[in-house]
C-alpha cells in the first residue's frame, strides 16, 4: 500500500481530508464535526482512533471548527504554525475551548516526521493571521495540499514541481464572481491577491509550471455561489490535456464535493 487519500468535505462550509500510508493516518483541517469525521471513516472502514496528528493549514472557521472535539475531546496532536495556534485561540468557533493540551508547532521549511510521512510546510498568501500548505512524502510519492491562496508565491513552486499527487484550489470562476450577488467588497476580497484562487489562476498556474511527476489533481474548495465542478474541470482539463503520467496514462482532474466525502483513493 501506498498512500491512501479521501476528502471528506471540501468548500467553505468545511474542510478535512485523510492522508494515511502503511504506518500511520493524518488529517489535513478539520472544520466539520467529530462525529461527521467519525461516520465517513467508518463507511471506508476506517477508525479515528488511528489518526496520529492533524496538520492545520490556518485559522479560518471552515478549517478548525471541528478541532476541540478531536484535540481536547480525543486527545489528538493538533499541528499548525505559532501564528495560527493565536488565530485558533481567537476564533469565534473554538476561543471557548482552548486547545493548551493538544497544540504542536510546525514552522515552514523545516521537516517534520509525523505517521511515517515526511511533511514539509510552506508558505501561502491568504488574508488569515497565517497559512501555510504542505507536502507530504511517503514510500516515494508527494501529495500536495494548496487550498486558500490569493495567488502562488515563489517559495511554493517547487513543492508544486515535485507533486505525484496535487490538491489545488479552484475556488471560483471570474465570470461567475462578478456577476453574482456578492456585495463588492467581497468580490474584491476573495479575487485579491490575498484571497482565493480562481480556475483560470489554477490553469495559468500549471500552465507555466507543470508538475513532471504528475499523475493525478484534484480541485478543491469549490464555492457554491461562484464556481460549479463542470467549469473548474473543464478550465484545468485544457491544460492537462497536453501531459500525461511518467507512464504514458492520462492525468486525472477531478473537482471535490463540498459536502460529500470522495472515494477513498489508493495512491501507488
Amino acid at each position: 500500500m501506498g498512500i491512501q487519500f479521501m476528502s471528506l468535505a471540501s468548500g467553505s462550509s468545511g474542510n478535512c481530508y485523510y492522508v494515511s500510508n502503511r504506518k500511520g493516518a493524518l488529517l489535513i483541517d478539520a472544520g466539520i464535526a467529530t462525529r461527521t469525521i467519525r461516520k465517513h471513516l467508518a463507511n471506508n472502514h476506517l477508525e479515528l482512533s488511528h489518526i496520529h496528528a492533524i496538520l492545520v493549514t490556518h485559522d479560518h472557521a471552515d478549517h478548525i471548527k471541528g478541532l476541540p472535539g478531536l484535540g481536547e475531546g480525543l486527545h489528538i496532536p493538533i499541528y499548525a504554525t505559532p501564528g495560527t495556534h493565536r488565530g485558533i485561540a481567537l476564533n469565534y468557533c473554538t476561543r471557548q475551548k482552548p486547545l493548551d493540551n493538544s497544540a504542536h508547532t510546525l514552522t515552514p521549511g523545516q521537516p517534520l516526521e509525523l505517521a511515517g510521512f515526511h511533511i514539509e510546510a510552506f508558505q501561502l498568501p491568504h488574508d488569515s493571521i497565517d497559512c501555510v500548505g504542505y507536502c507530504l512524502e511517503s514510500e516515494g510519492r508527494r501529495l500536495v495540499f494548496m487550498t486558500d491562496l490569493g495567488h502562488v508565491p515563489d517559495e511554493a513552486l517547487p513543492y508544486i514541481s515535485a507533486a505525484d499527487y496535487l490538491v489545488l484550489e479552484a475556488n471560483y470562476d471570474e465570470e461567475m464572481l462578478q456577476s453574482g450577488p456578492y456585495p463588492a467588497y467581497l468580490k474584491a476580497r476573495i479575487a485579491g491577491s490575498n484571497g482565493h484562487l480562481s480556475n483560470h489562476q489554477a490553469a495559468d498556474l500549471l500552465e507555466q509550471h507543470f508538475p513532471p511527476r504528475l499523475r493525478r489533481l484534484w480541485l478543491c474548495h469549490l464555492s457554491r455561489e461562484n464556481n460549479r465542478p463542470d467549469r473548474a474541470e473543464e478550465c484545468i482539463t485544457s491544460i492537462v490535456r497536453h501531459h500525461t503520467c511518467p507512464d504514458g496514462s492520462p492525468i486525472i482532474v477531478e473537482a471535490l464535493q463540498r459536502m460529500a466525502p470522495s472515494p477513498l483513493y489508493d495512491l501507488v
